[in-house]
């Protein structure tokens, strides 16, 4: 492996040296003007985008605090089956999940195979219940039909079990 980093690192030291008098050549005239009148004409019309220097605008949003938002009515859930959960935490805190976002074993959020990230199920067993959004792909073993974070699988009383009998239903329009 680091000779692998080594030659990788040698062949662009030497390409290097061969592109640097080929960027010497390039103007600022020949980067601004486009070579086609008609992309020329159509790259005016569009929309520049301008950065906001207010800071109120600036902030960035938690996703958690994002999202927030009351449930949906009753008439917007759609059973969906149920089987077996289980559930994943403090281990693979940090890493990323299949839709790209971070995982945290706090939030309410959980593994699927099929439904569209961001989708929101409820998953019930018994007379507990919790709503989860869907932000990764699995279970891959077993009969089980979804993986909830540590905080849903507490939420619902599977977590000292590690698994158990579920119901699901998707929340609104999915």
């Amino acid at each position: 492996m680091k000779l692998r980093m080594a030659l990788a690192g040698l062949a662009l030291v030497a390409l290097g040296g061969s592109i640097a008098p080929a960027l010497a050549e390039v103007t600022a005239e020949a980067v601004t003007a486009p070579a086609n009148p008609v992309a020329a004409a159509a790259a005016a019309e569009l929309p520049r985008f301008v950065p906001s220097t207010n800071s109120a605008e600036a902030s960035i949003v938690p996703f958690q605090d994002a999202v927030v938002q009351p449930l949906p009515e009753e008439e917007e859930v759609r059973e969906i089956g149920g089987g077996v959960a289980s559930w994943y935490g403090r281990e693979f805190e940090g890493r990323r999940t299949a839709s790209g976002e971070r995982f945290d074993p706090d939030e309410y959020t959980a593994a699927h195979r099929t439904l569209p990230f961001g989708s929101l199920v409820r998953v019930s067993r018994g007379e507990r219940s919790v709503v989860v959004r869907i932000n990764d792909r699995g279970p891959f073993h077993g009969n089980r039909v979804i993986d909830l974070s540590q905080a849903a699988a507490e939420e619902i009383g599977i977590r000292s079990a590690g698994s158990g009998k579920v119901e699901l239903a998707v929340v609104g329009d999915d």
